[in-house]
């Protein structure tokens, strides 16, 4: 319990659609107050996407990511950290525009291509607001997420080298560990790495203790334990169960909208506030304390706020 821990709020992300909640936020308007009320509530980094104010389907345009990421930096000293995952529906040059052109103190960065199965999210809604939704959730069946190693060294090249933004390793099964462990080996990333444990997606490794056993074991072997630092990012509702035990391993959380919609089972949660508090409760309750964005910058050697570009 020594270090406290550092917890990410993935505000709105680009799997859930606006037809499963209406708290889900769409419009920078609605990003930038759960973002300052999750940030107040004691997120230490938002997790960021866009999507198209006008029917919610994700976007990757630097416009749209202008007309919040603004407010969020003037009004709150949380870490942004922006996505360039967008969608599988978005090749690599379209989903890193934002970044390259704001240049944020982190960027996620998946560790691999894969199938990315968001189809079963369809058979439990029937009403739905927009034609999108469905289209994406069923196309997820014939498309594959790409994120070559060559996409890889691009982000780490013109994000990273060219722009100074340390990132937020996505690893949705063990052979992302090894894939970051052969990058740190040629010295094209430099220690020490933040990793984030994505468990549940359809396609990538079950959202399992077990599986965040072994994921965690498999990076120390592959890293050293003094060359990471680890998140748990769990789908549905394994988001709270997991994240808890993730941080009691020594780790760090990721919780947020983007990844489960849910408070409890079957109870919709009315905002990403509410699931900050709810995972600070249990951390406090266990004798954990969040992490401010300041030490969270130290921790991971960010280049703070004043050295981006928006």
């Amino acid at each position: 319990m020594s270090q406290p821990v550092i917890l990410t709020c993935a505000l709105t992300g680009s799997i859930h659609t606006p037809s499963m909640s209406p708290h889900l936020p769409i419009t920078p308007e609605e990003l930038i107050e759960q973002g300052l009320a999750a940030a107040e509530a004691g997120a230490t980094i938002l997790h960021l996407h866009a999507r198209d104010p006008q029917d919610g389907r994700p976007t990757a345009d630097p416009a749209v990511f202008r007309q919040f990421l603004p407010a969020l930096k003037q009004h709150s000293d949380v870490i942004l950290n922006l996505s360039t995952g967008g969608s599988s529906r978005m090749p690599l040059a379209e989903r890193m525009q934002a970044a390259l052109q704001t240049e944020p103190e982190m960027c996620s960065l998946n560790m691999g291509s894969m199938n990315f199965g968001i189809f079963p999210l369809a058979e439990r809604y029937s009403d739905w607001q927009h034609a999108w939704e469905t289209e994406l959730l069923e196309g997820s069946r014939d498309t594959v997420f790409k994120n070559t190693f060559a996409d890889i060294e691009t982000l780490l090249t013109q994000l990273g080298q060219q722009r100074g933004v340390r990132f937020e390793f996505e690893c949705y099964d063990v052979g992302h560990i090894h894939s970051l462990a052969w990058y740190v080996r040629q010295q094209q990333v430099q220690t020490p790495v933040f990793l984030q444990f994505v468990l549940g997606v359809l396609g990538g490794i079950d959202a399992a203790p077990e599986q965040l056993m072994h994921m965690k074991n498999t990076a120390d072997r592959l890293l050293g334990a003094e060359n990471y630092h680890f998140s748990v990012l769990a789908a549905g509702l394994k988001q709270m169960p997991l994240g808890t035990m993730g941080a009691i391993m020594g780790g760090h959380v990721r919780i947020g909208l983007e990844d489960s919609l849910y408070l409890n089972k079957g109870q919709l949660a009315p905002s990403n506030a509410a699931q900050v508090h709810q995972i600070r409760h249990i951390l406090e309750a266990l004798g954990y304390r969040l992490a401010s964005p300041a030490e969270a910058r130290q921790q991971l050697g960010l280049k703070g706020k004043q050295q981006v570009n928006f």
